[in-house]
């Protein structure tokens, strides 16, 4: 076994153990959102479902996306995690390329390489779906929200939105709901 394997099955060993979803090969290149409108994404998104990661680890979930300048977006990311502390995290977001404004590139430190963010599909007012994937060599790791204006969300937008991350190649039984209760999460605010 060489070093490169040996590095890649170390690495696979790691992620898995902290519940990412990494899958052989390189990422899919979905089609994104056409004519994506920053500002009318803008605002605050539910998360109802999303596959699992390491640093979303709360409840009652969401994101709000601000314009902190032309062609920058605004994130904050919050959660309520289970001692009832409220964890947040903010960041910015922006479209590297002006003919694809649907792929931004988000950065929550300073100095940390950008994550892709790339809408796949949102009607602006009830649902917006997301999706990312890393690179890493002959894996890859993706990430995937359903995200909704209210903290529910229509059954038949939600086989939607799976169908379309399904046609990707996402196995949409890893996803997980979200706890969006309006009574546990009170301390949020919503």
């Amino acid at each position: 076994m060489n070093a490169f394997q040996v590095l890649s099955l170390t690495l696979l060993s790691v992620l898995a153990a902290n519940a990412q979803v990494i899958k052989p090969g390189r990422c899919p290149k979905p089609a994104v959102q056409m004519n994506f409108d920053a500002a009318r994404y803008l605002g605050t998104w539910y998360d109802i479902e999303k596959l699992p990661h390491t640093f979303q680890k709360g409840e009652c979930s969401t994101a709000t996306y601000s314009l902190k300048s032309p062609g920058v977006v605004g994130v904050l990311n919050r959660e309520l995690l289970a001692d009832g502390t409220i964890n947040s995290i903010s960041g910015s977001a922006m479209s590297k390329d002006p003919f694809e404004p649907a792929k931004l590139l988000v950065t929550f430190f300073e100095n940390s390489p950008p994550a892709p963010y790339w809408v796949l599909s949102t009607d602006y007012d009830n649902y917006s779906l997301v999706y990312s994937c890393t690179d890493l060599g002959v894996l890859h790791v993706e990430f995937a929200w359903i995200m909704s204006r209210e903290p529910t969300m229509s059954e038949e937008t939600l086989e939607d939105l799976h169908s379309t991350l399904a046609s990707i190649g996402v196995n949409v039984d890893k996803l997980i709901a979200t706890n969006q209760d309006p009574v546990y999460c009170r301390a949020m605010g919503h």
